[in-house]
């Protein structure tokens, strides 16, 4: 399968790796990208513009900064693109809710928890939705750890919020202690 991500970011690119490891290959779209994108992201496939990004691919995974989540998502959805989107950006429900609204049926909640997937046992990509089981094969043999949650439209959004006000709640209390 050809799937693109969006964008090659340090953990972007760590997934695009993981889509690869698992044997797809990968597209990203290098119009205006910075040297450091495109030297992360030289093991994937260039393509000049989102147009032909969207064209070529059967499957899109956006990973950018969660305040560009649903301009992304705008733009993918101006193409007329209606195939598996996975939204895997840090982002609370109610913007998934958003995403999942403008992207339409192929949408797919995600949410990353851990550092970028450079050895296995590190990270995590939670999926919820309809089509969820869809993208989890995208995963398969890589370092990513992928599963598939719930049909909940925003549940894995839901667990990636729950899982940082845990962790960063718990740093909290403890510097307070001291």
């Amino acid at each position: 399968m050809r799937i693109g991500v969006l964008h090659p970011g340090e953990m972007g690119a760590s997934i695009a790796a993981a889509i690869q490891a698992a044997g797809h290959e990968v597209l990203w779209n290098s119009q205006g990208r910075s040297a450091a994108s495109r030297e992360r992201a030289a093991a994937f496939t260039a393509c000049d513009n989102l147009a032909e990004l969207i064209s070529r691919c059967e499957g899109l995974v956006s990973v950018c900064p969660p305040h560009a989540a649903l301009e992304q998502a705008k733009a993918v959805a101006q193409t007329g693109y209606t195939g598996p989107y996975v939204d895997a950006n840090a982002v609370a429900p109610g913007t998934a809710r958003q995403v999942a609204q403008t992207i339409g049926s192929g949408y797919i909640d995600g949410g990353i928890i851990g550092p970028p997937a450079h050895q296995a046992g590190t990270t995590r990509l939670y999926l919820s939705g309809n089509s969820a089981t869809q993208a989890e094969s995208w995963f398969n043999n890589s370092f990513v750890d992928c599963r598939v949650i719930s049909t909940g439209t925003t549940d894995a959004s839901a667990l990636k919020m729950a899982y940082a006000a845990y962790t960063k709640g718990h740093s909290a209390l403890l510097l307070a202690v001291n």
